[in-house]
């Protein structure tokens, strides 16, 4: 089964966004970073999410983001569907932090459930079926709204799929955007690129964990 085994997020100073990620979130060989000056405005048109098990997580990151340099999108608030916030690092990069759980059971570990990235797809179903073709599984499908791929053991980053419109909204930016998405997807199969200019290349190629 085809899976995504990390993220390459391209920054333009290496140094510095290996600093913010060091100290904002501590993910390791799932996200890596390296250097790139490809012009990019506006949304991006991906996002990273972290899922954790209770509001006092999602505080402790978003915090530890912001104290890191982060700007913040959306404030932690209780919504119906459980507690979160969203920040932009200082590279562009959105991240969105959130747990279904509206109440603690403790105090925060900072252990992470789940790390997701969802791409912003113009026509889902079109770039859901591209990635069955690549080998791909679906787990859960919401119509033309949304995908997320089945992962395994082998898979620490989890792969959906947002119509762009919508991921916009949700992390509260304006969905204009153009230029390079200054990211890359690290996956077990060869290179390719999606409908949506999303370029994936094998996990031998080198990069630095943030």
């Amino acid at each position: 089964m085809t899976s995504l085994a990390s993220v390459t997020l391209e920054v333009t100073d290496l140094p510095a966004a290996d600093r913010f990620y060091t100290a904002a979130f501590g993910l390791g060989s799932q996200v890596r970073l390296r250097a790139s000056d490809a012009p990019t405005t506006g949304f991006r048109g991906f996002t990273m999410s972290i899922t954790v098990s209770q509001p006092a997580d999602v505080d402790s990151f978003i915090g530890s983001a912001l104290d890191a340099g982060a700007t913040s999108l959306k404030p932690a608030a209780k919504s119906l569907w459980g507690y979160g916030g969203v920040v932009q690092a200082p590279d562009g990069t959105i991240w969105k932090v959130a747990t279904s759980s509206k109440k603690n059971t403790g105090p925060a570990t900072r252990k992470i459930d789940d790390l997701v990235l969802l791409l912003g797809a113009e026509d889902v179903k079109a770039s859901k079926q591209f990635y069955v073709e690549q080998g791909l599984t679906v787990a859960k499908s919401f119509g033309g709204k949304y995908v997320e791929f089945a992962s395994d053991d082998s898979s620490p980053v989890k792969l959906a799929l947002y119509k762009r419109r919508g991921l916009a909204k949700d992390v509260g930016v304006p969905e204009d955007g153009s230029g390079s998405h200054r990211v890359v997807l690290n996956g077990t199969t060869g290179a390719f690129t999606d409908p949506d200019g999303f370029a994936w290349e094998p996990t031998s190629v080198t990069s630095t964990s943030a």
